[in-house]
């Protein structure tokens, strides 16, 4: 049977509510096994891949803390359809106000939580947080179940549930796709938190709906004059008593109006249920801010939905996601790099799933995390992720990547690898941004050149800890590979390549001073006319590509013109052992 809250008049500053939610726990429902989160107290920002489960935790907090009398569950509402293992979602919600911490109505069910340990004690104690835990348990017979726990009334065979004044002053304000629902006077609407005002719309409402039927009623007469006519004489044969006429009206049931019937309007009278879906969600995140003193807990899916780039910002601004301390406590999910750059690494969590359960880890705010978040925020977007030391190996990469997948090939991007470089740094600077990155879940390989070779013992951590390392041949970067790999024809495509960029003076300058002006451009096509390029000239146009910090092709556009068009479609005549390393980028790509 539903454990029905218990009914009680809703009086607005009966709580007061500022409570926040301290742990969330979540048992076999949809895609989460378990779950076990300690959130912070401002804005969590929910990120992961697809399917991870970000969409689920929100539903569960929604479900056990929102203003609902019952829900309609089903079995695809269990972890694996197992109906045998109920759903539980229990919620332990700090910052009480004094109501929610009356003796009499909950002093059995008062617990104590360590914020250090994240610990829930069954008593409250001096140095603890007075807290309530409420749980919604769902069995196989799909009944919901809403009960405060505690392990002192269970010992004492007594539940209860929070009094239903309690439960609508608690219930969080969502923001889905649609914002309809708080643009009116309707029951668990924003708007009947900003004040304490109640519109009596019932004499008005009433008033307004005699007055349409009777000028329907009119209008009626003379368009459905015949059929009445048929109607009364028929009434009048069979000993109807419908009076002289009968008459078309509007319904009575069918032009009652409730409360939900008094919505927001512009100065036109246009309803604002037809504003844009941004601006709709941007407007309700605003009017939840304004009501905080009394409910102070929001959920938003998909937090960019309907917004440009500067909306975006704004919103994350009235959300509070720069004050300190936070005004709201916020539970969103986004897909949007920008929404990345706008937040700390502290506010974004990555929800993963490992084995049976899932996790939730929070990015924190290290230098090397925080400035990849600013660099390359759809990194934390993917699954996976290769680090490399600069912009040529991403750009080679994904040129390549083009290639394989016009022809025919599944492209890494759809398989959920992103490419970040590090911007130089030195060797191991590639392995300090992979190893953070590593430590929250991601599945890391590192790309270098192997010119300056990384510290053995920062190479090995990494590899020790479960990632890869992808490198190029013994003393070799990227350039040199390439004019030491591919055919003739190509290495002089990757020198009219270069002249197309920066002019064939400086390209002829380049050669030259490589060659300590033994060569010039001009040697150089005609050797590869002749007699074929030999390693030497090979090894001194790898090095003419390097000269300045710019170098040939060092911009992730231009070397990815380079894989594309130049390197992609000879790659199975190029040098086997170039060949090894292209491939076991992309095995690796295809196995995480």
């Amino acid at each position: 049977m539903e454990n029905r809250p218990d009914h009680v008049s809703v009086e607005r500053g009966g709580v007061g509510n500022m409570a926040r939610i301290r742990k969330v726990e979540i048992a076999n429902f949809r895609s989460i096994q378990s779950l076990e989160w300690r959130p912070s107290a401002g804005l969590n920002c929910l990120i992961g891949p697809g399917d991870s489960g970000k969409s689920t935790i929100l539903d569960a907090i929604d479900l056990c803390l929102g203003a609902r009398r019952t829900i309609q569950f089903t079995d695809a509402d269990f972890h694996n359809l197992d109906v045998e293992s109920p759903i539980s979602i229990s919620l332990t919600l700090g910052e009480l106000a004094d109501g929610l911490k009356n003796i009499d109505t909950y002093g059995l069910y008062l617990r104590g939580f360590d914020a250090d340990s994240g610990e829930v004690e069954d008593e409250p104690e001096r140095d603890l947080e007075t807290v309530l835990t409420l749980n919604l348990s769902v069995g196989d017979d799909l009944e919901p179940v809403w009960s405060l726990v505690s392990d002192r009334a269970k010992a004492q065979d007594t539940s209860r549930n929070l009094t239903w004044g309690d439960r609508v002053q608690l219930a969080p304000t969502r923001i889905g796709a649609s914002a309809d629902h708080n643009l009116g006077w309707r029951r668990g609407s924003v708007l009947n938190r900003l004040s304490d005002e109640k519109a009596d719309a019932a004499a008005a409402l009433a008033k307004a709906a005699r007055e349409a039927r009777e000028a329907f009623g009119d209008q009626a007469e003379g368009q459905l004059e015949e059929t009445l006519a048929i109607v009364s004489e028929a009434a009048k044969e069979l000993g109807v008593d419908v009076g002289d006429n009968v008459r078309a009206l509007l319904d009575a049931h069918s032009v009652t109006f409730t409360g939900g019937t008094i919505s927001l309007h512009n100065e036109q009278g246009i309803p604002l249920r037809g504003l844009g879906t941004g601006s709709a969600r941007l407007l309700v995140a605003g009017l939840q801010r304004r009501s905080a003193k009394e409910s102070s807990l929001l959920l938003v899916d998909e937090l960019e939905h309907g917004l440009e780039p500067h909306r975006i910002i704004r919103l994350i601004g009235s959300l509070g996601g720069k004050e300190v301390p936070p005004p709201l406590q916020v539970f969103m999910t986004t897909h949007s790099p920008i929404v990345l750059r706008e937040l700390s690494g502290a506010q974004l969590w990555i929800v993963r799933e490992r084995d049976a359960e899932h996790d939730v880890l929070n990015v924190g705010s290290e230098n090397d995390v925080q400035s990849a978040i600013r660099l390359y925020p759809d990194a934390f977007l993917a699954s996976s992720v290769i680090v490399s030391e600069g912009a040529s190996e991403v750009g080679l990469v994904r040129g390549l990547d083009q290639h394989r997948y016009s022809n025919g090939s599944t492209s890494i991007m759809a398989l959920g690898v992103s490419l970040i470089d590090c911007g130089g740094g030195g060797a191991n600077r590639p392995y300090e941004r992979a190893a953070a990155l590593h430590r929250l879940g991601y599945v890391v390989a590192v790309l270098r050149d192997d010119d300056q070779k990384p510290n053995a013992a920062t190479e090995k951590a990494f590899t020790d800890a479960g990632g890869t390392v992808l490198t190029w041949r013994d003393g070799r970067t990227i350039e040199d590979e390439l004019f030491a790999s591919l055919p003739d024809q190509s290495v002089i495509e990757l020198v009219d390549y270069a002249i197309e960029l920066h002019g064939d003076e400086l390209i002829d300058a380049h050669i030259k001073q490589a060659s300590n002006n033994a060569q010039t451009l001009g040697d150089v096509r005609n050797e590869a006319l002749l007699d074929g390029l030999s390693k030497e000239t090979r090894a001194k146009l790898g090095a003419a590509s390097q000269f300045k910090k710019a170098g040939w092709f060092k911009s992730v556009s231009w070397m990815e013109h380079v894989g594309r068009t130049i390197v992609g479609p000879v790659l199975a005549e190029s040098d086997p052992s170039f060949q090894d390393r292209i491939e076991a980028i992309f095995s690796w790509s295809a196995d995480v």
